[in-house]
């Protein structure tokens, strides 16, 4: 008596197949790389243009801002000079080490950004970086 031989069937493996599951989890992992946004919030203002600029963007930077206008903001918050003082000398409490940018807009006053920049040295912070635009 002769067997006959089945050709094409497969035997399904026990388990279930992952697969598909993980192809689709790489994918939504580089979207959220490819989407995800490193800049500091802060408020909208029109940025002086320099020839080259280094990043200075890491984890608990803070950002101070000088608008048009003159208005001081920190992390978007607006405050005047003492509350800057009082607000960044807590933080360097806390992490002696962190770093400060400073964004003015181009159209400020040279002084209030002086300002602000003297009030950084009378706390001793050292890392202190100023952010301009790519040139044009």
């Amino acid at each position: 008596m002769a067997t006959a031989v089945k050709f094409g069937t497969k035997k399904r493996a026990n388990g279930i197949n992952i697969t598909p599951f993980v192809d689709v989890l790489l994918v939504v992992l580089v979207i959220f790389i490819l989407t995800s946004n490193a800049s500091i919030p802060g408020i909208r203002v029109d940025l002086p243009k320099a020839s080259a600029s280094v990043p200075l963007e890491k984890p608990k930077t803070k950002a101070i801002t000088i608008d048009n206008a003159g208005q001081v903001f920190l992390d978007a918050y607006p405050v005047t000079l003492p509350e800057l003082e009082e607000r960044l000398r807590t933080e360097k409490a806390l992490s002696p080490d962190f770093p400060v940018i400073v964004r003015g807009d181009a159209s400020v006053q040279y002084a209030k950004v002086v300002e602000v920049l003297d009030l950084l040295r009378r706390i001793e912070l050292n890392q202190v970086g100023l952010v301009t635009g790519k040139p044009a």
